[in-house]
């Protein structure tokens, strides 16, 4: 999400979708929320066997930007843990 900021909040919406949540911050910017799910399987070896295990995580990630124009333009990023990329 880092390599949004410099640029249009157009671009994240159009890459993941309509954002969960806006909020309008005091300072006259917004905070855009998406929840980006993560799934897929992690392999678990026992005696002579692998066995797949799925897993599935959930994060949210905001992108807080500014108005310039009629735009709006990202300005920051926030992760709602050290563990979501």
């Amino acid at each position: 999400m880092n390599g949004y900021i410099g640029g249009s909040i157009t671009e994240p919406i159009l890459d993941y979708g309509p954002p969960i949540n806006i909020l309008e911050l005091d300072d006259g910017r917004r905070a855009y929320q998406w929840n980006v799910i993560t799934s897929g399987y992690v392999p678990v070896s026992g005696p002579g066997t692998t066995t797949y295990v799925p897993y599935s995580d959930s994060c949210i990630h905001t992108l807080t930007a500014r108005k310039v124009g009629e735009d709006y333009i990202v300005d920051g990023y926030r992760r709602t843990s050290f563990f979501c990329d």
